[in-house]
């Protein structure tokens, strides 16, 4: 049976949040249902092990308008989002988590600005005045939003918030570009914003979570550099090839005029320095050409 299209489908993923997912669903329903917003929830269990699955299929018995999608093993966070906005019938979606951190309360909120407004997505931006996020965690946020801000060309205040809402189709039809792990919601940011849809940000709270994170600090940051770079080169390669460019022919020139000032002729190391500025210029106008084919 086909379920009822409606206004909203909210999609959680949840891996091993048995300890959380209880009142974040509760919260998340109650919280749209007082907002009388048509709505639908779909948990997408991703392959967890900890009961997880028992208990959300309990919650759907008895909450209006849950529903349970499973993955038999674990895919990632992305991969989760991904099948359950697959299988939500509405043309607006909303992402959150199952841990607690994100305000229930401002969903209905951030729902009615992108329907106001007329924008693509509305972003829950973690600004508040009751955020928790780890120390160890905000370097490395930091320097990845402002090279998110570099390759976008605007200020992001938050680059990879698990609360926002956003409209099915220019997400979905990037799939095959967004990432399926943490990295969702940093490449859908990336995505929408290098291709000027609108995007727009709601200030939120952000609360301590429930369990533990899944977060690998070290890995996952290496991999969001990895991320950025990819983005960057496939949205925008003359941001990337062109500051090589620049420092490559700097020092082939500033290296050829000192030699010709002291030994009045120029060597091969500054030519071969300006012959590799130009092959990457030539390579980043490739580069730049099939990026706005595409």
């Amino acid at each position: 049976m086909i379920p009822p299209v409606v206004d909203l489908s909210l999609v959680i993923p949840a891996y091993n949040e048995a300890a959380g997912i209880t009142p974040s669903l509760e919260e998340v329903v109650a919280a749209l249902t007082d907002a009388g917003i048509d709505h639908e929830v779909v948990v997408v269990d991703d392959g967890s092990t900890d009961g997880t699955a028992e208990r959300i299929e309990e919650l759907a018995e008895r909450l209006p308008g849950v529903r349970v999608v499973r993955h038999g093993t674990n895919r990632g966070y992305g991969a989760a989002l991904k099948t359950g906005i697959r299988a939500a019938t509405a043309d607006v979606i909303a992402i959150t988590d199952a841990d607690g951190t994100y305000p229930a309360d401002r969903l209905p909120g951030l729902y009615r600005r992108l329907v106001d407004e007329g924008a693509d997505m509305v972003v829950g931006s973690r600004t508040g005045a009751d955020v928790h996020i780890p120390a160890i965690r905000r370097p490395a946020k930091a320097f990845m939003r402002l090279l998110a801000n570099y390759i976008t060309g605007r200020r992001i205040p938050d680059l990879n918030s698990g609360l926002r809402v956003f409209r099915r189709a220019p997400v979905e039809e990037r799939f095959n570009l967004i990432s399926d792990g943490f990295s969702f919601t940093t490449t859908v940011t990336l995505a929408l914003l290098v291709r000027h849809r609108i995007v727009a940000y709601e200030p939120i709270d952000y609360h301590e979570r429930t369990g533990s994170s899944k977060i690998r600090p070290i890995a996952d940051t290496l991999n969001f550099l990895v991320l950025m770079l990819r983005a960057c080169v496939y949205f925008e390669p003359l941001k990337v090839f062109l500051p090589v460019t620049g420092g490559l022919a700097v020092v082939g020139v500033l290296w050829g005029a000192r030699q010709i000032s002291q030994m009045g002729g120029i060597g091969d190391a500054p030519v071969l320095f300006l012959l590799a500025a130009l092959q990457v210029l030539l390579v980043g106008l490739i580069a730049d050409m099939i990026s706005r084919r595409n």
